[in-house]
C-alpha cells in the first residue's frame, strides 16, 4: 500500500488493487492509530483518530478531492497513485 502523502506526522495511503471495495477511500496512521476516510463524503467510516488530527485529514481530502479521486481510479486499475502534496 503505497504512501501518497505524509504531513504533520498523519501518513495517508492507498491500497493499489483491482477491485478495492468502495467506497473510494484513504487509509491514515497517527502514531498508533488507524482510520479509514471516505473521499467522496469527506468522513470518517471506519477506525479511530484523534480529533484534531482528524481535522486536519477531512481538510486535506477537501483540498486535494479531485487527485483523490483520480488516484483511486489508477489504484483500481493496479496502477501506483501519484503523490499529493501534503497539508501546509
Amino acid at each position: 500500500m503505497p504512501t501518497i502523502s505524509m504531513f504533520y506526522g498523519i501518513i495517508v495511503r492507498m491500497y493499489c488493487a483491482p477491485n478495492e471495495h468502495e467506497p473510494a477511500h484513504i487509509h491514515v496512521y497517527y502514531q498508533d492509530y488507524r482510520a479509514v476516510i471516505d473521499i467522496n463524503k469527506i468522513e470518517l467510516i471506519e477506525g479511530k483518530f484523534p480529533k484534531n488530527k482528524l481535522r486536519l485529514v477531512l481538510a486535506w481530502v477537501e483540498l486535494r478531492q479531485e487527485e483523490l479521486l483520480a488516484d483511486w481510479k489508477l489504484a483500481q486499475n493496479g496502477e501506483l497513485p501519484f503523490k499529493i502534496d501534503p497539508l501546509k
